[in-house]
């Protein structure tokens, strides 16, 4: 059962991690301390949901990487198409002369998406890759 009625609470903090919080919320354009709260809020759920490997999730997976890597394409279309199931959509963007950024668009299990993103992640010549998620049902 949901319940979306706004409710109250108070929170004590240190007046120096109060101070930096401020200048966080300031910061990031909130326009005030309960919309930064309920941000983190939703953010710390949505990464406890992750250790649920059932948990069904939807996100990204961000590759920054050097096409001119020996084998690189390759592998990275053989890992994909052997985990076509999860891909919903992938771009590539062609970033200077040796760089490449490929966003891949996935949909599945937490443990699933969790093995791709570390398969392609940890390949030779991917310079950085980052995952991001969400879970597919509402928090």
């Amino acid at each position: 059962m949901q319940d979306s009625t706004l409710k109250r609470f108070g929170v004590s903090m240190d007046g120096n991690l109060l101070r930096r919080f401020d200048h966080f919320v300031k910061l990031r354009g909130y326009e005030n301390r309960s919309e930064a709260v309920r941000d983190l809020v939703r953010e710390a759920i949505i990464k406890q949901s992750w250790e649920d490997e059932e948990q069904i999730i939807a996100g990204s997976i961000l590759l920054f990487y050097n096409h001119h890597q020996r084998h690189l394409l390759e592998e990275m279309t053989h890992i994909q198409h052997g985990m076509h199931n999860l891909i919903l959509a992938t771009t590539h963007f062609h970033l200077n002369h040796d760089s490449c950024l490929e966003l891949i668009v996935v949909k599945g299990k937490v443990k699933e998406i969790q093995e791709l993103s570390h398969k392609l992640t940890s390949l030779k010549g991917v310079t950085y890759g980052n995952f991001t998620v969400a879970p597919v049902e509402q928090i």
